[in-house]
């Protein structure tokens, strides 16, 4: 009898102090979800969304829409659901803030100039880790997004075309 007791004691304890673990893994998720979804990521990052049917399904796994940049090409919202081959699923934490707060990816490329980094470079270091652990706890999906297209490549998705001041969408080259 004292010694079921004992035990159920130590699991009770246990238990009690496993829990502000999990209400901050919890907290930081829901910080996480919170700033991924003002941040406008699902906007650029999901498939369907430019075309008012977000496919809900494949949540941040890669848009089918790019960005074309004068000079610079065409990028496509890359997929930054946790799946390894298509995904930022081999990424870190800790690459992940580094690529959202200095736009350096783990492989040493820039991120495109489409994506905001810039401004989440002004993120806490929390609130960067918070978007990090929420990104590696979606559902991985797998998708490889196409590019980025240099200037001058076939592109193979929809383009949104960004076009310098004074150029109209008829006199801008092909």
């Amino acid at each position: 009898m004292f010694r079921s007791s004992v035990r159920f004691l130590l699991l009770a304890v246990s238990a009690l102090m496993l829990q502000p673990t999990a209400r901050a893994a919890d907290k930081q998720f829901t910080r996480g979800e919170y700033l991924v979804t003002i941040g406008g990521c699902n906007d650029c990052h999901t498939p369907g969304y430019f075309f008012g049917k977000p496919d809900t399904s494949r949540f941040l796994g890669g848009s089918d829409v790019g960005f074309e940049i004068p000079g610079e090409g065409v990028f496509v919202g890359r997929n930054i659901t946790p799946d390894e081959q298509t995904g930022i699923g081999s990424w870190t934490k800790e690459q992940i803030v580094t690529a959202i707060q200095t736009g350096l990816r783990p492989d040493g490329r820039v991120l495109a100039p489409i994506m905001p980094w810039h401004a989440f470079a002004q993120l806490t270091d929390e609130d960067a880790a918070a978007i990090a652990s929420f990104l590696q706890s979606v559902k991985p999906v797998s998708n490889q997004v196409p590019g980025p297209f240099k200037p001058g490549e076939k592109v193979t998705t929809f383009v949104f075309r960004i076009l310098p001041p004074g150029q109209t969408a008829a006199g801008a080259p092909n």
